[in-house]
């Protein structure tokens, strides 16, 4: 019942991010596919997925609407081969991201858009959140504190990611759930356009 709650609030993001039409679509970390449902418009278009553990969908009925998958960015050669990169509580996740940000980038169709759902990981609402259902789940389930599982897997803050997709792309318009304020907030919507090219090749030629 508790982490119900909690999935019927994600779909938050998922809806936001499906608001927009066009592709091809690019998802990152597509995990499980549970953002296809979603996109039934967007997978005539051409819809691929980057995601390294196979184990998450192997076997899924809705891998048949998927065009191409890769397990990272790198694999794909084409420059601005996508209308929309996208992704669902993902980026707090990656341990590379400035370099993830940037390959996105360098990906993404000059009139495309790069669009992302993430939790508001370092503000109140959200460590309340957290921590009154599916904190209180795990708790009962496992009798181990959430919070440290926590601290592991989500590496990036809201505020970090914000930052750094506004270095890699010129404009950039972020939209908060359910109040418009960080501290007072569950999720936020990350929608930017134009990359800085020069930016994204400086710092991939870095490594």
């Amino acid at each position: 019942m508790i982490e119900g709650a909690s999935k019927r609030l994600e779909q938050w993001m998922h809806r936001r991010v499906a608001m927009h039409a066009g592709g091809p679509v690019l998802e990152l970390g597509a995990g499980t596919l549970n953002h296809l449902k979603f996109e039934s418009s967007a997978i005539q278009h051409g819809y691929d997925i980057v995601e390294p553990f196979t184990e998450l969908f192997s076997g899924n009925s809705s891998l048949g609407a998927v065009r191409h998958v890769y397990r990272q960015q790198t694999e794909i050669l084409q420059r601005q081969a996508y209308g929309r990169i996208i992704s669902i509580a993902v980026l707090e996740h990656l341990t590379d991201l400035p370099r993830e940000l940037a390959r996105s980038g360098r990906l993404l169709k000059a009139d495309g858009v790069f669009q992302a759902g993430i939790p508001s990981q370092g503000g109140f609402a959200w460590w309340l959140g957290w921590r009154c259902t599916t904190g209180v789940s795990y708790w009962l389930r496992n009798r181990l504190d959430k919070g440290v599982i926590m601290r592991h897997e989500h590496v990036n803050s809201a505020p970090e990611i914000i930052a750094l997709v506004r270095y890699f792309f010129k404009e950039v318009a972020i939209v908060r759930f359910p109040l418009p304020h960080h501290q007072l907030s569950l999720y936020a919507y990350i929608e930017a356009r134009k990359p800085n090219l020069s930016r994204c090749e400086e710092v991939l030629a870095a490594c």
